[in-house]
């Protein structure tokens, strides 16, 4: 299953310390599966890195950042919860790819 979610707010109120404390709770919590979590910024690098490319010159495709995490988060068979975090300023770019 598949979800998404937004945390915002000001710069330094306290965004990734939120979704940070989460993770270790549920990973301290008695019977409950681990997280395993990655977290990247997507305005640190260009689109075609963020989500893979398209070479003109070597018609080869690259994968991007993103779709490694992914190959990465879907290859772990144990139960623990998986997330990809976007820790970094929404952008209309990135966001709607």
């Amino acid at each position: 299953v598949r979800h998404g979610l937004m945390l915002v707010g000001p710069t330094g109120g306290g965004k990734t310390s939120c979704y940070r404390c989460l993770q270790k709770s549920m990973d301290a919590a008695e019977g409950y599966p681990k997280v395993k979590m990655v977290a990247l910024n997507p305005k640190a690098v260009t689109l075609g890195q963020l989500y893979g490319e398209f070479d003109k010159n070597t018609h080869e495709w690259t994968d991007g950042t993103l779709a490694n995490y992914m190959r990465q988060m879907s290859a772990d068979t144990t139960n623990a919860k998986k997330w990809i975090m976007f820790d970094g300023p929404v952008d209309a770019i990135w966001i709607e790819n």
